[in-house]
């Protein structure tokens, strides 16, 4: 009788060595496997969250503040970290912590600047010296319709917390984000109507707005 072939990768389970086919079912098994465990691994992920970092050097923070007179101030501060933790494609955690030594005007003429960004970052608003850096922790979301969903979390600024909401939306590599906050809950007084009566036309508004555009 003619010898069968020898097996050439010397994988088979043949005690003669004969290419009996076996090796190539173990190469099929393991395949299988490898693609069973991508899928595990893509499901967990999906499952049990996503996590996305931050990229500071490309993320941007707007601000801006009125006064009663319509005269409307705004500028801009940086991000020193953050991260952004989604579920089944949804935001549901995340923490982002803004450097406020970096507040900015931009709005005035480049020779007044200083002035108020001295003043802002002073005891009368944000007393940056004493608290460096400001908080936002997400801790959920619900969806308003596609890419677009509710926030709700908690702010941190001087030092104190309180909840907040507020709107994310997906928009191709980017998530934009925008928000309110009310100043008075937060101690900062200055001209504020929430502390003071009779500003008439000094009054500044306790609301500030904060657009974003985060990259990860």
């Amino acid at each position: 009788m003619k010898d069968r072939p020898k097996c050439k990768c010397g994988n088979t389970s043949n005690p003669n060595g004969y290419c009996d086919g076996s090796h190539l079912n173990k190469k099929s098994d393991m395949k299988k496997k490898n693609i069973f465990l991508l899928v595990s691994i893509l499901i967990i992920t999906m499952s049990y969250g996503q996590k996305l970092t931050l990229d500071t050097s490309k993320s941007q923070l707007k601000w801006k503040g009125k006064e009663i007179t319509t005269k409307e101030h705004y500028g801009s501060l940086v991000f020193k970290s953050g991260y952004l933790t989604l579920k089944n494609n949804k935001p549901y955690g995340g923490k982002f912590i803004v450097d406020m030594t970096s507040l900015k005007n931009e709005d005035l003429p480049e020779d007044y600047r200083g002035r108020l960004e001295g003043h802002l970052k002073s005891d009368d608003f944000f007393s940056i010296e004493k608290f460096p850096v400001s908080i936002l922790e997400v801790k959920g979301s619900s969806e308003q319709n596609k890419y677009s969903y509710e926030v709700i979390g908690e702010l941190t600024i001087k030092g104190i917390k309180h909840p907040i909401t507020f709107t994310m939306e997906k928009n191709n590599d980017k998530w934009k984000s925008d928000l309110i906050f009310d100043r008075s809950k937060y101690d900062v007084k200055f001209r504020s109507g929430s502390f003071f009566e009779n500003l008439g036309d000094k009054l500044i508004y306790d609301d500030i707005v904060i657009e974003t555009e985060l990259f990860f």
